[in-house]
């Protein structure tokens, strides 16, 4: 049995991802550490403490964005 997707666009890109997800999901699944993301999802800037409750939708515009320290 296949599973559901979701089709969102990530960072300009159409990308599926399956349903259910959410945020926490998402950042996971490329690989990422939630405290070193900002996470929009259809413009709204999801806080790090919503990641696991923010479940993606299809159709959702969603844009990563990564921070990395330096010096």
């Amino acid at each position: 049995m296949e599973q559901a997707q979701l089709r969102i666009t990530l960072n300009g890109e159409p990308r599926a991802v399956p349903s259910p997800s959410t945020v926490a999901d998402l950042v996971a699944s490329l690989g990422l550490r939630a405290d070193q993301v900002a996470v929009e999802r259809n413009k709204k800037l999801v806080r790090r403490a919503q990641h696991a409750e923010t479940s993606l939708c299809d159709g959702d515009e969603v844009e990563v964005v990564t921070f990395f320290g330096g010096g």
